[in-house]
């Protein structure tokens, strides 16, 4: 599954070794908006956006109920924006499964407990911190462990009924005190059911939804490592409709809320992902922070009225570049070219 995600060749084994093991990629979005730029502007690079992939090995049944995920392991999950689960459809005598089994829906509940069971513990261990502590400091330090302490213990009988963080109820600023904790069932979440290169996904339909799709894993890393063309004649024989790399990267980006924003300059075009909501400033932080503290204004147009003028000189023409200030939206497709005071 992540030499199909990633255009990798890592060798893939029958068994994990139970020790901690990362293996990371980074990828490129696709994006025909970016190629069209580059055909329209002929920079000397095209950059895309990327998304950076980590594998992780050492997770094994019953270690968050054997008293929490540690260490290595767990700063290695933690790390990351959002977690892409994946469980196993296909069979094969090749690659024997532990349990015994082939039922993906079990396998992913499971990986899910397990990353409720650790919060549960890091919960615990917070509060008995906390009692030890909250009689003790400044008024100020003790009112923050106050309000600290009754937000764990109303997030706690949550984890108890199987309900992962993610779906509390939290304001901005309880995020934000939650976010030093590395709680794992608080972030975003992506199912993979990893079927068989025969299996169909309407066998699997009762489990799909929008956070949870279906790939043929084996498949889809053999098409990673075909050219182009030969990409293109295989999806079509096999009958896939879109590459399982392009789906994936597609819903990470709307699991995280993020858009894209291009930069055009006569050495590259350049798309940049933003998280939805952003103004102009935070778009030119992404750039380059200097650009952010010295944010004059924007010059935008959308990719679509380029497109359809054919050049930035029709579009300024038509009066379709518009210059926009520190509280505009940032808008996917946007084409940004940012004044600031460096």
């Amino acid at each position: 599954m992540f030499n199909a995600l990633t255009r990798s060749a890592t060798a893939a084994t029958a068994y994990s070794s139970g020790q901690l093991e990362v293996h990371t990629a980074v990828v490129d979005v696709p994006d025909s908006r970016l190629s069209c730029l580059a055909e329209m502007f002929a920079p000397r690079k095209a950059v895309y956006a990327q998304v950076t992939y980590n594998d992780i090995a050492g997770l094994t049944s019953t270690v968050g109920s054997a008293g929490q995920i540690r260490g290595p392991l767990l700063n290695a999950i933690a790390a990351n924006d959002a977690l892409l689960l994946v469980g196993r459809a296909f069979h094969d005598p090749n690659v024997p499964q532990p349990n015994d089994r082939v039922d993906p829906a079990a396998d992913l509940a499971e990986l899910e407990t397990e990353f409720l069971l650790n919060d549960m513990v890091m919960i615990e261990g917070r509060l008995e911190r906390i009692a030890a502590q909250r009689s003790r400091g400044p008024v100020e330090e003790r009112q923050r462990l106050a309000n600290e302490e009754a937000l764990l213990l109303r997030l706690y009988p949550l984890l108890e009924d199987s309900t992962p963080l993610r779906e509390a109820a939290l304001s901005a600023d309880e995020r934000k005190l939650l976010g030093g904790f590395g709680f794992l069932s608080l972030k975003p979440l992506l199912r993979v059911v990893n079927a068989g290169d025969d299996d169909e996904e309407q066998t699997y339909a009762h489990l799909l939804n929008e956070v949870t799709f279906f790939l043929r894993g084996r498949l889809e890393a053999e098409i990673a490592q075909m050219t182009p063309e030969e990409a293109a004649e295989f999806l079509v024989e096999f009958g896939i409709a879109e590459q399982g790399l392009n789906r994936a990267i597609r819903r990470c980006y709307q699991l995280l809320g993020l858009i894209t924003f291009f930069t055009i300059g006569d050495n590259e075009v350049r798309a940049w992902a933003v998280t939805a909501g952003s103004r102009a400033p935070d778009a030119a932080g992404v750039v380059h922070t200097d650009m952010q503290k010295g944010f004059i204004r924007a010059e935008t147009v959308h990719f679509d009225s380029l497109k359809d003028s054919g050049s930035m000189a029709s579009a300024r023409n038509h009066g379709l570049l518009r210059l926009e200030g520190k509280d505009y939206l940032v808008q996917d497709g946007d084409i940004l070219n940012i004044r600031f005071n460096g």
